[in-house]
């Protein structure tokens, strides 16, 4: 059996990046870096580049440009046991080309497996194929957000793609990702898609559809990820959908409301012949530019919220400790 996880976005960048020049590299990772680093695999959507290098973004209106040193950010994702990360996103194109093409180095240099981002279009949506814990998972990571940070023909950039399954690009570029994705022989096939606006605690239909659609290409999984909150989990045809998982590590201004510093680490259990078990959410909370194990009155609330939004999808879970389990 090998235990994989799935965390929301993992941005090192800010105020983030300011407090690790000044703190051990596992800091980031709180108390849960041991969690971490027990897990047979575990996937990320990096929410930054990691450079020293570019300049910001001033083509179109971007507010917000995040970008990391990879002096650090290389050796925590290390230390957490990073195995593959997700980078289409609004995020990863902040510095302009040169910055992207850094990111992409380290993390080849460090043996981290990406998709979702590339030199062109073609290598932005080769999906990532990596062997961890006796199982083959292969990665396609698609995005919705920014246009402007796609990747063309001869240009470096994002895997883009609309949120429609009747749209002729999206389907083509979704053929040809799963396509290569088989090729591979995988064990298990994540789709981890950055879509929709901020803030949002339901899929619209459109997503909906779409990521049944992609369960019926092949899709084992669906890691969401976009929001800043997480949203509802469907089972569909025995895929779970994670249609938000929110944020794991950032500096954003929280929301008292919706509460967008608390999350889970999702985590699937699945057998040695690629068949899914269990998928068991172990809640979160981010203080101080790092991620912890939430406290007993946010981990409440985190639980509490996730039935609530799981609950028009039929989804129920149930109690293991602090954590929330659904049978897969």
């Amino acid at each position: 059996m090998a235990r994989l996880g799935l965390t929301g976005d993992v941005m090192l960048g800010r105020k983030v990046d300011e407090r690790q020049r000044r703190r051990p590299v596992g800091a980031v990772w709180g108390d849960l870096r041991g969690r971490l680093r027990a897990l047979d695999g575990l996937f990320v959507n990096l929410e930054c580049c990691l450079s020293a290098r570019g300049r910001p973004w001033r083509r179109t209106n971007r507010p917000f440009h995040f970008r990391a040193d990879p002096d650090w950010a290389i050796p925590a994702l290390e230390d957490a046991g990073v195995d593959c990360a997700s980078l289409a996103n609004n995020h990863v194109f902040d510095f302009e080309e040169p910055a992207l093409l850094d990111t992409l180095r380290h993390l080849d240099e460090a043996g981290i497996a990406h998709a979702g981002a590339g030199r062109d279009e073609r290598e932005a949506v080769e999906p990532a194929v990596v062997d961890v814990g006796g199982l083959r998972v292969a990665l396609i990571s698609l995005t919705d957000n920014t246009p402007e940070y796609a990747a063309g023909p001869d240009s470096p950039g994002t895997a883009h793609v609309e949120i429609d399954v009747e749209d002729s690009e999206t389907r083509e570029t979704v053929d040809r990702a799963f396509e290569s994705a088989h090729e591979r022989d995988p064990d298990l096939v994540v789709a981890s898609l950055h879509w929709g606006p901020n803030m949002v605690t339901e899929p619209p239909e459109a997503f909906e559809e779409f990521a049944r659609w992609l369960v019926g290409q092949g899709a084992d999984l669906i890691h969401g990820h976009s929001a800043h909150v997480f949203q509802g989990i469907e089972l569909y045809d025995g895929s779970p959908i994670c249609y938000d998982c929110g944020d794991f590590v950032d500096d954003y201004a929280v929301d008292p409301e919706l509460r967008n510093d608390r999350s889970f680490l999702f985590e699937l259990e699945v057998a040695v012949n690629g068949t899914l078990e269990e998928l068991r959410l172990v809640p979160i909370e981010i203080d101080d530019c790092a991620v912890h194990r939430a406290s007993p009155r946010a981990a409440e609330w985190s639980r509490e919220r996730m039935c609530e939004l799981s609950a028009p999808f039929g989804t129920g879970f149930e109690r293991d400790d602090d954590h929330l389990v659904a049978e897969l």
